[in-house]
Order: C-alpha cells, then structure tokens, then sequence
C-alpha cells in the first residue's frame, strides 16, 4: 500500500469510490459527489487542506482521507473524513492514512483534528477511537470525536 497526496487526477476514481460508499447507506451523512464535486474538494485551499489517498501496487484507490477547517470550528482545529474502499475496511488503510495525515496536520499549524461522526456508524466510531479519538459532544444524530495534536 502507498499513501500519497490526492490530484485532481484522482478524482474520478474517488468520486466512485464515495458514491459506493453512499450508496451503501448509513456510515455517511455526505450526498452523491461528481468528479467536479471531487476535484473541488482535492484541490482545496493547500494551506488549509490535506488530502491524502492510499493505493494498492496496481495504483487502485483503496480509501482516502482528508483534514481541514470547518465553520464549526475554531480556527485551531481542522475536520476529518476518512473513507475507505467497502470490503477493505480491515487492512490497515484507515491506519497508514492517519498516520501521515497527523503529520500533514501538526505540519499546517492545527492544534487538534475533529471528527463528526453518524450515531448509527459504529465502525467510523471504533476507528477514531481506535487512533486515540475521544468523544467531546453527542446530539441525537452525531458523535463529535476529538484528537489532540501534541
């Protein structure tokens, strides 16, 4: 597995990817992207943003993560989302993301990383929790995790 920065080359394969996800229902409160929707989002303010993709030795999307302000938050945190490709969920893909995406964080100046998680999505739970994530706020839909940058 190789984890690199996201292109707008990427942004087919994953927008696919997400789509998939969606359809799947219930680990994701995101609506159907389009390419355009991707490439907007790969291509975010870099100063800000990091988007990062993990791919097999074929060059297959397997997830992607990506961190970054959010309205909500205050100007010392950025927002996490993280997918990964369905049936993949158990091969250290969500784990080798986070890991460079950490440093990609400390590297842009944040302080701590939220993630805003479905109530119903107990395996995006499990996961932030498993890389040290600690719940800070519910509501009757969402789980709002957080990660201190140290």
């Amino acid at each position: 597995m190789h984890i690199r920065p996201a292109s707008a080359v990427d942004a087919r394969s994953l927008s696919e990817l997400l789509n998939e996800i969606i359809a799947l229902g219930g680990t994701t409160a995101l609506k159907t992207l389009t390419k355009a929707d991707m490439i907007s989002w790969i291509v975010s303010n870099p100063a800000e943003y990091a988007f990062l993709i993990a791919e097999d030795e074929r060059g297959e999307a397997l997830g992607f993560q990506a961190i970054g302000p959010r309205k909500t938050l205050p100007p010392e945190a950025c927002d996490i989302a993280t997918f990964t490709r369905s049936g993949k969920a158990q091969l250290g893909i969500g784990s080798a993301l986070f890991s460079a995406t950490e440093k990609k964080a400390k590297a842009l100046g944040y302080h701590w990383i939220n993630a805003t998680i479905l109530n119903q999505n107990t395996g995006g739970q499990a996961y932030y929790q498993s890389r040290g994530f600690e719940p800070y706020k519910h509501t009757s839909e969402r789980v709002f995790m957080r990660f201190p940058l140290h």
